[in-house]
């Protein structure tokens, strides 16, 4: 039996956005996964929402440029609204 403490149920978009924050998957995987699942419309203005979560932990944890990253997050979220 495989346990594995860090499954959960969520949008897809969130594993998604993930993908993208600290680079990207090739983008033959994108083009892969969207020809059979498209995302939703909007998508790009919802990764940074999706993202915000990651950035801020790394922010606790080890400051520096990741409060500038999740300021020019919030900011785009603004922006989008």
């Amino acid at each position: 039996m495989i346990f594995d403490p860090a499954s959960y149920w969520g949008d897809r978009e969130c594993d998604i956005a993930f993908t993208e924050l600290f680079g990207r998957f090739p983008e033959t995987f994108y083009k892969g996964y969207n020809a059979q699942y498209p995302l939703s419309e909007h998508y790009e203005n919802r990764r940074d929402l999706y993202n915000l979560y990651h950035v801020l932990n790394h922010c606790n944890m080890f400051g520096g440029h990741y409060l500038t990253q999740a300021e020019n997050m919030i900011l785009r979220l603004e922006l989008n609204t």
